[in-house]
C-alpha cells in the first residue's frame, strides 16, 4: 500500500506576517522537516525586481525553485497575478514525477487574479496518474462559488471515473460552503473533517481563528493530519501550514 505526504501552505509571498521581515530562507528550512512528497503553495513570488533591489538575500531564482532545490525534483508554477515588476501564483513541488501542468485562470473580476494548477503526478504503486490541484479562491463568497464550479467542471472532464485526486490550497472559505459544492459532486473527502468533524483553522498563523485552508482527496485514506502554527510558523507567514499522511485506497 502506497503512503503519499502532503502539505499545503500559503507562504505570503515569502514574507513574514505584515511584511516585517523576509522570510523565505526560514521558510524554506522549515518546509523541508515536514517530509513532504508533494507541496501545494499559494502566493509564490515568481519574479519580483523591486525586491531583488531592496533585499540583498532576495533569492536568484523563482521562490518555488528555491523551495525545490535538492529536495523536490519536479515542479510546476501558475502565474495569476501578472504587474510590471513582478508576478505570483500557485505552485506545486512533487518528488515523484509531474506528467503534466495546466494553469486556468479563474479569476471573477480584474481586482483579483485567481488561477487553478493542475497537475498529473506519477506515484509508484499507484496505478493511475494522481491529479493534483493546487488553489487560491477569492475574497467574495460570489467569487469562490462561481471558481469552485470551475473546478467541478475541469475534474469531471480531466479526471473522471474516479481518478485519484487531491485538491489544496486557501480557499478562503471561512463560512466552510466549499464542502456543499467539492464533495458531493467530485466524491471528495475533506483530511481534517474526516478526522476531527470540522476543517482546520488555519489563520493568523499565531493563534488560528478562521479555517480559510482546506486538503480534498479522492481515493486515499487519510491516516493523520497536522496543523503547524504558532512559532517558528508564526514568523514565516500569516498561514498556518497543513499537512497529512494518506495511504492510497
Amino acid at each position: 500500500m502506497t503512503t503519499l505526504r502532503i502539505c499545503t501552505y500559503n507562504i505570503h509571498k515569502g514574507f513574514s506576517q505584515f511584511n516585517r521581515r523576509l522570510a523565505i530562507h526560514d521558510l524554506r528550512d522549515r518546509l523541508r522537516l515536514l517530509g513532504a512528497d508533494v507541496v501545494f503553495l499559494q502566493e509564490v513570488q515568481g519574479l519580483h525586481l523591486r525586491h531583488a533591489q531592496r533585499h540583498a538575500d532576495w533569492p536568484g531564482q523563482p521562490q518555488h525553485e528555491f523551495l525545490a532545490r535538492d529536495v523536490w525534483q519536479q515542479t510546476a508554477y501558475g502565474g495569476n497575478a501578472i504587474y510590471d515588476h513582478g508576478h505570483h501564483g500557485n505552485a506545486i513541488l512533487s518528488r515523484h514525477t509531474i506528467l503534466s501542468q495546466a494553469n486556468q485562470d479563474v479569476s471573477d473580476h480584474r481586482f483579483e487574479s485567481r488561477g487553478l494548477l493542475h497537475c498529473e503526478v506519477k506515484i509508484a504503486g499507484i496505478e493511475r496518474p494522481v491529479h493534483c490541484v493546487c488553489v487560491h479562491l477569492g475574497l467574495t463568497a460570489g467569487s469562490r462559488r462561481r471558481q469552485m464550479a470551475a473546478i467541478v467542471a475541469r475534474l469531471d472532464q480531466l479526471a473522471p471515473d474516479g481518478a485519484p485526486l487531491i485538491i489544496a490550497g486557501d480557499f478562503n472559505d471561512w463560512r466552510n460552503h466549499a464542502d456543499d459544492q467539492l464533495i458531493g459532486p467530485l466524491g471528495l473527502s475533506e483530511v481534517f473533517t474526516t478526522l476531527r468533524g470540522r476543517p482546520a483553522r488555519s489563520f493568523p498563523s499565531t493563534l488560528p481563528v478562521l479555517r480559510l485552508d482546506r486538503i480534498y482527496v479522492r481515493g486515499f485514506a487519510i491516516d493523520k493530519a497536522e496543523v503547524h502554527y504558532g512559532p517558528p510558523w508564526s514568523r514565516i507567514s500569516d498561514h498556518a501550514a497543513l499537512t497529512a499522511h494518506l495511504r492510497s485506497a
